[in-house]
């Protein structure tokens, strides 16, 4: 796995112990295909394939209780809405599209791992 780029470890400045949980997520989400990519911007950290299927911030989502001491935001693009007490909040912003937010605190599980090839897979064949 290639290491943090500058632009990386700029957007985690001001939230380095988060980098525990963002770089396992970063190794899932590269290792999905080899068109994977990403994008450090101001706000997020935008992965592509390449359009874009999840995004990673320090926007809050959900209930606006005390966050965790160390967290990420998660986005994903997916064909229909997760059924999960994990997802803070889901939208359909257009038919058939359903954009997921969820809180991280731990590193990837074999049910985050799954959603995150499948919002892989819809974001491939849009």
């Amino acid at each position: 796995m290639p290491p943090l780029t500058p632009d990386e470890l700029l957007f985690f400045s001001d939230h380095a112990p988060a980098l525990v949980l963002y770089e396992p997520l970063r190794e899932a989400l590269l290792s999905l295909s080899p068109d994977v990519a990403f994008r450090v911007q101001k706000t997020q950290i935008t992965f592509t394939c390449p359009r874009v299927f999840a995004c990673v911030s320090f926007a809050r989502v959900g209930p606006k209780a005390a966050l965790p001491p160390v967290w990420l935001a998660l986005t994903l693009g997916l064909p229909g809405p997760l059924d999960s007490p994990r997802v803070a909040v889901r939208t359909e912003p257009h038919p058939g599209r359903w954009t997921h937010h969820l809180l991280l605190t731990a590193a990837p599980d074999a049910e985050l791992l799954s959603w995150l090839r499948a919002a892989h897979d819809f974001a491939r064949r849009k």
